[in-house]
């Protein structure tokens, strides 16, 4: 599980524990949790030209923390930080054959939607079990400034969570 980019880190890591599941015994994953995974790309998406004015989180910020963040000398459609790059399915299939569910939330306010939603939907063609909560309206970390909008994320996680036994 992983909020914001710590969602990003989900996503990397579950595609890495996928790989060694054999080897990560007693241990048993039955899915992923992303919350409003920081993902991105170089080219600008509606979501962020509707965000350029956005207080607190315009897609400026975003990508300069992708420029610090990214090996040197590559732009942000690296894999690192654009799944739509490379190629996922080997990565999906294992995802698939181990029958893990993934839980994508996020809101229409946030800039980075649309790279949630394209992964959604690069997930879905791989036949992926993709449970989805996106609320219209909303910033990126809603849930931290609207306990309400948290109290309802929590009890979509515990029903996510509840449902892979």
């Amino acid at each position: 599980m992983g909020g914001s980019a710590g969602g990003n880190i989900a996503y990397h890591v579950g595609l890495s524990a996928a790989e060694q599941v054999d080897n990560l015994l007693p241990l048993k994953i039955k899915g992923l949790i992303l919350h409003q995974p920081f993902f991105g790309g170089a080219e600008r998406t509606e979501s962020e030209l509707r965000s350029i004015d956005a207080p607190g989180f315009p897609p400026c910020v975003s990508h300069l923390m992708w420029e610090l963040s990214l090996p040197i000398g590559v732009d942000s459609d690296h894999e690192y930080c654009n799944p739509m790059v490379g190629s996922c399915s080997n990565d999906f299939e294992k995802i698939k054959r181990l029958r893990w569910r993934v839980f994508v939330a996020g809101c229409h306010g946030d800039q980075l939607i649309d790279h949630q939603i394209k992964v959604v939907k690069m997930m879905e063609e791989a036949e992926l079990h993709v449970v989805t909560r996106f609320l219209e309206g909303g910033c990126h970390a809603l849930e931290l400034f609207d306990h309400s909008k948290a109290k309802e994320l929590y009890g979509a996680l515990k029903d996510f969570m509840l449902s892979s036994f």
